[in-house]
């Protein structure tokens, strides 16, 4: 039986991005003679000027119904004065929350060609190869009661809350010392316990699970020194745990130790490993339909979606190495182009991963 993927383009350069990566799939399609097939459906501001709604039921459906979700981006200025629960960015949200997709996974993977594009010395980051675990549906993003309301003395304040259960924390844990365990055994945690109750009860949960992985090394750090760590040596680190809104700044740190962030993926997965994949940058409406957007994070992404939904490792290796092929080429968008290096489109460099993958074959 085919495996089902919803294509969730979305907005800004998200169309132009996703593009790129269905042509890669096609030809994955065709070199490993997959059965795969795709749907699409609307999320975000799109959905919004279609139907009133950012994340409409017939989506919903559709995500429910699919082994995996490719996005691209939502968001943009044109739907910036709606109310915040009619934001684009609340219709992800609310199909991670509608999907139970509580596992962000990070990977900061420097590609050796792009080590003169980060943003820190070259001898800092090659070889850098880190994992950010992000828990996903929990925390300030979700935690209730939320809102603003007006005090007595006529001022008004703002609030959100910061929770998390036990077995909210345990099973994010539990995703964090597997992948370490797979790949070099030590594992951070990171929290900010010297002020915020609930992370003091985050460390205690993972201490406990600790017993369970002696052969992982799990140690502990407060989230400001790891902001300052992942800029100061960021290879000392193998994978990383943390809650919801602490992950999203600081795998947004790491993307730059990449070179762009528009070289960084995720995956987003259920305890059924079915999963969302995007690339973790916005959807960049300066540049939108330019043809100057760089499509790796999104091609990377749907790498990630066969490694982790579609259990197809060989497909998976074979496009990231398409993508390092032509990296070694020298293919470049704007954003990770060195001074003097003359830098490609959107569609063109989608065209060379495409090529690239193919001529593996011959």
């Amino acid at each position: 039986m085919g495996k089902q993927l919803l294509i969730l383009p979305g907005d800004g350069i998200g169309p132009e991005i996703v593009a790129a990566a269905l042509d890669v799939l096609d030809a994955a399609k065709e070199r490993f003679g997959l059965d795969i097939h795709c749907s699409e459906g609307l999320l975000g501001g799109a959905a919004i000027d279609a139907t009133g709604d950012p994340l409409p039921e017939q989506t919903l459906a559709q995500a429910r119904a699919a082994d995996a979700i490719l996005m691209g981006s939502v968001g943009g200025p044109k739907w910036d004065a709606l109310e915040t629960g009619k934001r684009p960015e609340k219709g992800l949200l609310r199909l991670r929350s509608g999907l139970d997709l509580f596992a962000n996974l990070r990977p900061a993977l420097l590609f050796p060609q792009l080590a003169a594009a980060s943003s820190l010395k070259p001898e800092l980051v090659a070889g850098l190869d880190i994992l950010i675990v992000r828990e996903l549906t929990g925390g300030l993003y979700f935690g209730e009661p939320r809102g603003v309301r007006t005090l007595a003395n006529g001022e008004r304040q703002g609030f959100n809350t910061l929770v998390y259960s036990e077995s909210e924390i345990r099973r994010i844990g539990r995703v964090a010392f597997e992948l370490a365990r797979k790949r070099h055994g030590r594992l951070c945690s990171i929290d900010k316990a010297n002020v915020l109750e609930v992370t003091v009860l985050w460390r205690e949960v993972m201490e406990s699970l600790a017993a369970d992985y002696p052969d992982v090394q799990l140690s502990h750090m407060y989230v400001d020194n790891a902001a300052m760590q992942l800029v100061r040596a960021p290879k000392q680190f193998d994978v990383l745990v943390t809650e919801n809104m602490f992950g999203d700044i600081l795998s947004d740190t790491a993307a730059m130790l990449t070179g762009s962030i528009g070289m960084l993926p995720s995956a987003s997965l259920n305890a059924n490993g079915q999963g969302l994949y995007e690339p973790v940058h916005g959807s960049a409406p300066d540049i939108a339909g330019r043809n100057l957007a760089n499509p790796l994070a999104t091609i990377l992404s749907l790498a990630m979606l066969m490694r982790y939904s579609l259990d197809l490792p060989q497909v998976a290796d074979a496009i990231e190495a398409a993508v390092s092929s032509v990296l070694d080429q020298g293919c470049r968008t704007a954003d990770i182009a060195l001074p003097g290096e003359q830098p490609i489109g959107t569609a063109e460099m989608g065209s060379a991963v495409v090529a690239a993958l193919r001529g593996q074959s011959s």
